[in-house]
């Protein structure tokens, strides 16, 4: 499995996901420049965290726009997938390739610390080496955070199964407290309708090696990996 990691301007995680896939899981990887268009060697296209072009208009608002990310509604709609982790998935949202927004967090304050997901939704491709249920723990590192939509919209990601990941407790309680940023309805990850393209806060790629506090990152990848290469119903725990 072929993977691109883009690259913008401000990009601050790339080399962290390059890092995983090419030293931890031993797949093919390729850096993708921003101005790039061509994505026809790739099976999955990772939008890492940072800062893309330093995110002043708006976090993810200008490289939504930019040509790379112009070219992915064609990559999806080939069959390609789409991992989106922190200002990946403003970046998603800002180019419709998810439905909302994130927003600054509640707090007014940069959040920078170790978070536990439930996993709502284990039917993704993404998802299915792990049970609806189970917990992870991930970090995040952001200040607009806050994931946001209209009712219609939160109606459309409960009817279908959309919302993957919820902050949640240490056992997998959904509380106020648990909530990092005052996202709605603790909404840590959500995928498209064909739960082909998923967006998350928080951080994977920094959640891959026991030397780094855990391995609950890579979860994801050998969920993407089961799914696409091999039945990943083995890792299932």
């Amino acid at each position: 499995m072929r993977f691109g990691v883009v690259v913008f301007p401000g990009t601050w995680s790339d080399c962290d996901f390059h890092y995983v896939i090419s030293e931890v899981l031993r797949q093919p990887v390729r850096y993708v420049w921003h101005r790039d268009r061509n994505l026809d060697d790739v099976d999955c296209v990772i939008l890492p965290g940072g800062f893309s072009y330093g995110d002043y208009l708006r976090a993810g608002a200008v490289a939504g726009r930019s040509p790379v990310v112009e070219t992915l509604a064609g990559f999806v709609g080939r069959g390609g997938h789409v991992l989106g982790s922190c200002n990946g998935f403003q970046i998603l949202c800002e180019a419709g390739l998810l439905p909302g927004a994130l927003m600054r967090n509640e707090c007014l304050q940069y959040r920078c610390q170790s978070t536990h997901l439930v996993v709502d939704n284990a039917d993704t491709p993404f998802t299915r080496g792990m049970r609806s249920g189970q917990v992870l723990a991930m970090p995040i590192s952001h200040g607009e955070g806050k994931y946001y939509c209209d009712g219609a919209t939160l109606a459309r990601l409960k009817g279908n199964n959309q919302i993957v990941f919820r902050y949640a407790t240490v056992d997998g309680q959904v509380t106020r407290a648990a909530n990092p940023n005052g996202s709605l309805d603790n909404i840590a990850g959500i995928v498209n309708e064909e739960g082909t393209v998923l967006g998350l806060m928080p951080h994977p790629e920094r959640a891959a090696e026991r030397a780094m506090g855990g391995t609950d990152g890579l979860l994801i990848f050998h969920s993407l990996l089961g799914s696409l290469v091999e039945d990943g119903s083995f890792l299932k725990r």
